[in-house]
Parts: C-alpha cells; structure tokens; sequence
C-alpha cells in the first residue's frame, strides 16, 4: 500500500470529481507519487482555464479499485516526473452539468453521470472511509 495523489475539482462535496486524461475513448488517472508533482500538474490544468483542482492524498489501491469499477485506465508518475496536461482540452466541460455531452477532445473530468447513483455512493464510502 503506498500514498499517492490525485486531482480533485471540487473535492468534499456532492459534486466531486476525479481528474482524467482521455486517451481516445479511454479515460486514464494520474496517480501521483510526489505531491509536489500533483501541485504542479495542477497549476498547469489552471493556466488552461480549468476550475482549480485540490491535490489529494489516496491509497494507490484504491484509486486503482476504482478504476476498475469505473473502468478506467490509471498510470503512476514517479516522483520527479514531469507531466503535463495535453495542450487540447475538452471545449464544453461536462463535469458538473446536468446534460451530458461527448467530449471531443483530450483532456476531460469525471462527472456524477457517467456511473449509478449506487456506483458513486459506494466509491465514495470507501474514498471517505481513507480521510
């Protein structure tokens, strides 16, 4: 079991979400192992005029359990690693709306809509269950 950490927008509330990469028709999370290169990536994410990600510290088991529910890929960036956000976002963000659109580009949020009500409570619990 080792620490990661991962980007959250609007973390603690009913309207969280997890940031993703979208690789084609895949969604990927970065699990940071340093939270100096979390912070960073996130700094980056806000100069491309994306709301303001929290850096949050997670078990790397769970976050890569709920990857697999979610089906989701998931990659590590070691400690050191320089990652940054692809130069292309998603035009319309659809975290955090009501209606759900395609994205068409390559950088993307998870939104409450793409799993069950019964999925994102049961993720939650166990998400809440390591703070």
């Amino acid at each position: 079991m080792s620490k990661i950490y991962v980007l959250l927008f609007n973390a603690r509330t009913e309207n969280e979400g997890i940031h993703t990469v979208q690789m084609g028709d895949r969604n990927k999370i970065l699990m940071f192992e340093s939270e100096d290169d979390a912070t960073r990536y996130a700094l980056l994410l806000e100069a491309q005029d994306f709301p303001t990600p929290t850096v949050e510290p997670f078990d790397s088991e769970e976050i890569e359990e709920f990857c697999r529910q979610a089906d989701y890929d998931w990659q590590v960036i070691s400690s050191g690693e320089l990652a940054i956000p692809p130069e292309q976002n998603v035009e319309e963000i659809t975290w955090g709306e009501e209606e759900e659109e395609t994205p068409t580009a390559t950088e993307t949020e998870t939104t409450e809509s793409e799993m069950s009500s019964d999925e994102l409570e049961q993720i939650r619990r166990k998400l809440e269950g390591l703070l």
